[in-house]
């Protein structure tokens, strides 16, 4: 009698993972852990499959043994690494001097501009910018703290010259 695969497809659909997992155990004869339904009910048919056509063919099994011998396996467990130097011994402190950018101007400079019927005004200074009494670490946080939307701080600011500007 030969298998109605769509039938059982139907059938393991409509059950339950409780359900799907006694399958499962009826079908392979072991438990599993597995809770994932779809890849359950997709085991379980390909199983039943199996059972009912037949498996793989000898010749079919005889080619994957060749393959699994001609595989490399490795025969030793790997060797142990050298545990490496805890971190305030591969942590070293120093300053990094980070080129300022062209486009802004020296520290101490004001940058005025009009945004909505206001006044912003931001002081450059040697690492960030300040604006109302907080201090920012690039135009960006400025102009988004202004308009409350992105927006380039250059741009904004109307900092960018020659083919930037574009």
């Amino acid at each position: 009698m030969g298998l109605d695969v769509t039938k059982e497809v139907v059938a393991l659909r409509r059950m339950t993972v409780p359900d799907l997992r006694r399958r499962y155990a009826e079908v392979f004869g072991e438990e599993t852990r597995c809770r994932h339904k779809e890849y359950l009910w997709r085991r379980i048919i390909w199983r039943v499959q199996a059972l009912q056509e037949g498996d793989l063919s000898e010749r079919a099994r005889r080619r994957a043994e060749e393959l699994a011998n001609d595989a490399d396996l490795r025969v030793r467990a790997p060797r142990k690494t050298a545990v490496a130097a805890p971190a305030a011994e591969r942590t070293t402190v120093g300053r990094v001097n980070v080129p300022l950018d062209d486009r802004l101007p020296v520290p101490g400079t004001v940058l005025v501009r009009q945004h909505r019927g206001k006044q912003v005004r931001v002081t450059v200074l040697e690492h960030g910018f300040e604006y109302e009494g907080l201090v920012y670490r690039s135009l960006s946080a400025v102009a988004r703290a202004v308009t409350g939307c992105h927006w380039n701080g250059y741009h904004f600011f109307g900092l960018l010259v020659g083919k930037d500007a574009k």
